[in-house]
This record gives C-alpha cells, structure tokens and sequence, in this order.
C-alpha cells in the first residue's frame, strides 16, 4: 500500500491520503488497518498526523471521486471518529489522486466532483492555478436540491441554551458540510478580536466543555471530533473573527467545512452568525472570516423557497494544497500480495 501526503494551508496536520479500493471494506478491518498506519507513522515522527483521506475513483456518472474521511483521536492508536468530513482533507485527497494517476493532470479551471460518503456533500474542487507541488482551489459545496435553512439547525431552533458547571451559555448549532457549536465571543468576556485571538488555556477549556456539552445534547460521543465548536464576533464591515477548536488543540485558522458551515449559518435568521452579519451590515455577499493564522474567504448562495430561504451552495476561497510526496506503508504491504496473486488468478483462467 502507498501512502500520500498532501498539506492544506491552515490545516492542524497534513493529511494522509490512501487508495480505498486497496483497503479491507469491512469497518472493524479497516480501522484495524489504519491503526497499524498509525503506529507505523507515529514510529517514524508523524503521529501529529490525525487525517486520513480515503478516495477512489467514483462508480457514480456525476462525480470524479469517492471520499471517506477518518479522524484520528488523541488517546491511542486505535481511536478514531468517522462522523464528520473535513475541508482540507478533501482537496489533499484530490491532489494526491492527480500524483497516483487516478485523476488527471490538474490543470487551471478544471472541476474535480467529489462525492463525500460521510455525510453525502458534493463538492465541486475547481482549480485556480497549478505551480507545481502547490495547487490553488476555489471549493464548491453543492446541494442536489435547494435546502431550506431551517434544515440545518441541529435542534430545530436558531438558538439554544447550554448549561455548563451551572453557567448558561447561549449557541447555535447548524451542520454544514460539519456539525459546529458557534458562541458569540463576547458571551465569554472577550472583547474584541485581539482577546479571542491571545485568549489561550482557559478559553481552550471553556469552548471544550461547550462542545462536549453540545455533544451530549445532541447523544454523540462526548470524547469525539464532532460537533465541532468555534466563538465568533464582528470586526469591521465584511469580515468576522473566529477562533475553532481541532483535534486535539487550537485549530491555527478554521476548518474549510467551518468556514462553509459559518457562511451558511450566516443565511439562518436568528442563528448567533446571522445576528453577528446584520450588526455589521454585512448579509449578502462574501465574507471574509479573520482568524489567528489567516483569513478564509467565504459566501453561501440562497434562492426563494415556500416563502423562506433555502441553501443552494457555498463555497471558500483562496486554499492552498502541497503535495509533499509518496512512500511504502510496511505494515499494509501484504495488501499489494491480495492483489498480485489475483491477477495472476485471472491470467491462469485466460491461458
């Protein structure tokens, strides 16, 4: 088996991209086998590497690529979350697809269609500009059918209380190509983009205990990666401060499903993100979304529905991906075995 490894800018950790028609399609046996990857990497300095990005050419006549995304949890080799889908992984995966020769070269304006299995998003990859190990996309995530808005509230309701250590705490939880826990910042005695920015340890643990509460009011795994939880607060006219949290640390920017998600709360009236839009006068249109390590362009497109708005599409902008090379995974060797001797099968049948 060969692994590949391909870094999004603003990504926590490069992510890990495998061939999936090679891997066991059985769950146990798959994680059985990316446990093995883990302990194989962490042996040879990369246990910071946390994603894994699996992709196959797609059987489906609308889309290029089949993707399955894999959390790696802190707490041992064996710990992982297949919940959610992750942004960057996804465009890691697309470039490494074109380094194996399972798409073709990439070229600028060309579209790669991926169809995501976690969770069902299609996403459109359009390519920017190639320079080359670096290639530059605009991401598309894309509804089938106009979704009204209200359908993205986790709990039916724009906003919802959460209690925690007997403090009550005001949030939004809208899925988005992820589920995420949005806090308006100043909720939490930060007063500008400057404090949510420096704010460390203590802040780290507030917005932590929020997730895992969010998690238990949603009944999913409160040591999981999803739902994933960032605080916001309004900067000056088109752009607002975000600080999110990864796996297992302070993410340096914002998950590229972030951003999706936070542009797509911004269309749900009442949401904590739509609140923070109107204060500033900024609804329609892009937003630019300020973090710590960078800002994330970002825009969602609604049409008329029965009366209401209903999500089309939103994108992000301005991604990066390097490619940063191809090695042997020892431990699924014996994968490249199955294979081998089932072509040899298939020549004995034809002599």
């Amino acid at each position: 088996m060969i692994g590949h490894l391909a870094y999004a800018a603003g990504s926590p950790c490069p992510t890990i991209v495998l061939d999936s028609s090679r891997l066991p399609q059985d769950t146990a046996k798959l994680l059985e086998s990316l446990t093995e990857v883990r302990r194989y990497l962490a042996a040879a300095g990369g246990a910071h590497v946390l994603k894994f990005a699996l992709m196959e050419p797609s059987e489906h006549p609308m889309f290029d690529l089949d993707y399955r995304f894999v959390q790696a949890l802190p707490g041992g080799p064996d710990r992982f979350d297949l919940r959610g889908s992750c942004g960057h992984s996804i465009l890691s995966a697309v470039l490494a697809a074109e380094r194996a020769g399972v798409l073709p070269k990439l070229t600028a304006g060309q579209r790669i269609r991926v169809n995501v299995l976690n969770n069902g998003d299609s996403v459109v990859c359009e390519v920017d500009g190639v320079d080359r190990d670096e290639v530059q996309f605009t991401v598309y995530f894309v509804r089938p059918d106009a979704v009204p808005v209200t359908r993205l509230l986790l709990t039916g309701e724009p906003a919802t209380e959460l209690t925690v250590d007997g403090e009550r705490h005001e949030v939004s939880l809208v899925s988005s190509g992820n589920a995420y826990v949005f806090v308006d910042a100043r909720s939490l005695g930060l007063r500008d983009h400057g404090e949510l920015f420096s704010a460390d340890a203590a802040l780290f643990d507030r917005l932590s205990r929020i997730r895992v509460a969010a998690a238990g009011l949603l009944d999913w795994p409160a040591e999981g990666a999803f739902p994933k939880v960032a605080a916001i607060m309004p900067m000056e006219a088109g752009r607002i401060a975000a600080r999110a949290i990864s796996v297992p640390r302070w993410h340096p920017t914002i998950a590229l499903t972030g951003a999706v998600c936070l542009g797509s709360a911004i269309q749900v009236p009442g949401t904590i993100p739509w609140r923070v839009a109107h204060e500033m006068g900024c609804v329609d249109g892009l937003i630019d979304i300020a973090t710590p390590g960078g800002d994330t362009a970002v825009t969602a497109a609604t049409a008329d529905r029965d009366g209401g708005p209903a999500l089309l599409w939103a994108a992000a902008g301005r991604k990066r991906v390097t490619f940063q090379g191809s090695f042997l995974l020892e431990p699924l060797a014996y994968l490249h075995f199955e294979e081998i001797a089932q072509c040899l099968a298939e020549t004995a049948m034809s002599s």
